[in-house]
């Protein structure tokens, strides 16, 4: 019985001085010099508003990632309509200028709708959206050559929702620029 109990004394000593080395072991490690070399330093931030997002900071001009972070691609409508008001033709502004400074690319524009109505009045209503937008952009000259209009109704919603806040994330269209003509 002696044997026993000793034994377990000196399981627990052998964990704890195991315990104690493993901590020292990794208080001795130095990652700064590993970390350094891991990781771009940050760049520093003024506080202003147009500072880049923390990970952002190097976002090509002229890419998907500029064309979302600081253009913006979607537009946004009123329940049941697909005219533009001034908010939703900002946006197509910001898209027009610099989809005309970047005509490598090519826009797919993706009309969507909330659950206010009928399936199929839902469908149209998303088209109409998305030639209005389409139209506005040509507008501005963007070469209509260079986009396609796809209505998809409600069967794509941000949110599935009731109230009227969330439901206005659901009415848009959605500007996916592409490199190459996809089927509708």
């Amino acid at each position: 019985m002696r044997n026993i109990t000793l034994m377990s004394a000196l399981t627990g000593y052998t964990r704890l001085l195991v315990g104690v080395a493993m901590l020292l072991t990794l208080a001795a490690c130095n990652t700064t010099e590993i970390a350094a070399l891991e990781e771009p330093a940050a760049t520093p931030m003024t506080g202003q508003t147009n500072d880049p997002a923390p990970g952002f900071e190097n976002v090509t001009a002229g890419s998907e990632e500029d064309f979302i972070l600081n253009v913006g691609r979607r537009t946004y409508f009123t329940q049941d309509s697909a005219t533009l008001d001034s908010v939703a033709m900002a946006t197509l502004d910001k898209q027009a200028i610099w989809l005309n400074s970047n005509p490598r690319w090519l826009v797919k524009l993706q009309g969507f709708a909330d659950d206010s109505g009928s399936a199929s009045d839902m469908a149209t209503l998303s088209q109409k959206r998305a030639d209005a937008a389409m139209a506005y952009l040509v507008s501005k000259g963007v070469d209509a050559n260079r986009m396609w209009a796809k209505g998809y109704g409600n069967d794509r919603e941000v949110r599935d929702c009731t109230d009227r806040s969330c439901k206005v994330q659901n009415r848009r269209v959605v500007s996916n620029l592409r490199t190459e003509r996809d089927s509708l």
